[in-house]
């Protein structure tokens, strides 16, 4: 198996966990920011994000909304660019 084989599984993978997270609104948070970003994203920023996935969605959403302090571990850059999501427009495609 070829690495962008291997890269375009762990996406889909990706994409599918972010969308089924059990509630529209972590569904639309979650794989919202997924569509809009993992193309682009490095090997850590692919793990952050799978450790992400790993978390309850009212911990991710209360981070992603400021309602919740974020964990030294989800912080910087990827947890900024979560919460200026704009998640509604992700829901009006």
């Amino acid at each position: 198996m070829t690495a962008e084989v291997s890269l375009d599984h762990r996406l889909r993978r990706l994409r599918f966990r972010a969308w089924h997270r059990g509630t529209k609104e972590a569904d639309l948070l979650i794989g919202g920011f997924a569509d809009r970003f993992a193309a682009g994203w490095n090997d850590t920023e692919l793990r952050w994000f799978e450790a992400l996935l790993d978390e309850q969605d009212v911990d991710v959403m209360g981070w992603a909304f400021g309602t919740i302090v974020v964990p030294d571990a989800f912080g910087g850059p990827m947890m900024d660019a979560l919460q200026r999501l704009d998640y509604v427009a992700v829901a009006m495609r």
